[in-house]
């Protein structure tokens, strides 16, 4: 069996990737480390929490014992992090810690353990705002413009530094953003649709005018496979789609595909610094290994709302903690109960 970790892996992409990767490799065995803070959930995984290639501990990426969970892994995939922006101008202190300490203290004991490749997932946000024209590469400037994106450029960084330093074998991801299952209901449409389903207002910040890139999350994981094994070590890999859309035009499809009327939308004031536009340019990820997304979006989109509608009890329970008290039903291991 190959060992190979998923930091964050009770998360939405997380608990994404895990699934994927149990179901496309039957000789791995997969260690997730989860802090299983507040978007850490283990109902994300619970109809696997049996399955004997799946171990999952829980700890924190600045605790000494996470010399101990990579000991023995082969590949590691890096998605624990911090990532809400309006939650990171509040109280940007643990996103430094989470994103930045966190990975300095993963990277060091991959480096020791000799970990053979290691995927650090980043963001598109690294890049900044774009104007009306143009799309990110991995050339593109760094130049974050949240507490947020600014602690993952600088966790970029530092793998890249142990790249150039030590040959460490990493590999940096920056894909646009996600939708699909599992999602933690802050997150923009996760949100627009749970709001809608309960006849909710749907608070759209500013003009609504904001454009973001979407890709599913299922194309996500295909991608982080495909660089984990084929990607060029010290490579940096643009992930992301053609399906560029409005906030508000967002929100409307939503309220249209369930059936909601349009005076649900409300518009609120809007985030400090908030970037105008995110288009990805994955043209690199393209030529090399022959990735492209395969879900439309308006599919994909309407498939999501369809899970959610169906799985009321997940989108109850995690929007009023309830899912927290699941923890205490589970063993995992931590760093007192390995003391």
């Amino acid at each position: 069996m190959i060992k190979v970790l998923i930091t964050g892996g009770a998360g939405f992409i997380g608990s994404n990737f895990v699934r994927y990767m149990l179901e496309r490799h039957s000789d791995y065995q997969i260690v997730v480390l989860d802090k299983l803070t507040y978007a850490g959930n283990l109902l994300n995984l619970k109809d696997l929490l049996n399955e004997p290639r799946l171990t999952v501990v829980r700890l924190d990426l600045c605790d000494p014992g996470v010399a101990e969970v990579v000991s023995g892994c082969e590949f590691v995939v890096h998605l624990a992090a911090e990532s809400h922006v309006d939650r990171s101008i509040h109280d940007a202190a643990v996103f430094v810690r989470t994103n930045v300490e966190g990975t300095l203290q993963l990277v060091e004991c991959c480096r020791r353990a000799n970990v053979k490749r290691y995927v650090q997932v980043s963001t598109d946000e690294v890049y900044g705002s774009l104007g009306p024209r143009g799309k990110f590469t991995e050339t593109s400037p760094i130049d974050p413009s949240s507490p947020y994106s600014a602690s993952k450029a600088a966790a970029d960084m530092l793998v890249q530094s142990y790249f150039r330093t030590h040959r460490f074998p990493a590999m940096i991801t920056r894909c646009s953003n996600n939708y699909g299952p599992y999602q933690f209901p802050e997150k923009f449409i996760p949100l627009m649709i749970s709001q809608a389903l309960a006849n909710q207002n749907l608070p759209v910040y500013g003009d609504g005018q904001n454009v973001r890139n979407w890709i599913h999350v299922t194309d996500h994981c295909v991608a982080l496979d495909l660089i984990l094994h084929r990607g060029r070590e010290g490579q940096v890999y643009n992930i992301g789609g053609p399906s560029e859309c409005a906030n508000l035009t967002l929100a409307r499809r939503i309220l249209e595909l369930t059936n909601r009327p349009k005076s649900l939308i409300k518009f609120v004031t809007d985030r400090p610094g908030h970037d105008r536009r995110y288009a990805i340019n994955y043209g690199k990820l393209k030529k090399e290994m022959g990735w492209e997304p395969a879900i439309e979006f308006e599919q994909g989109l309407a498939q999501t709302i369809e899970w959610y509608e169906g799985n009321t009890v997940w989108l109850e329970t995690t929007k009023n903690g309830e899912y927290r008290e699941y923890f205490k039903k589970y063993y995992l291991h931590t760093a007192a109960e390995r003391a």
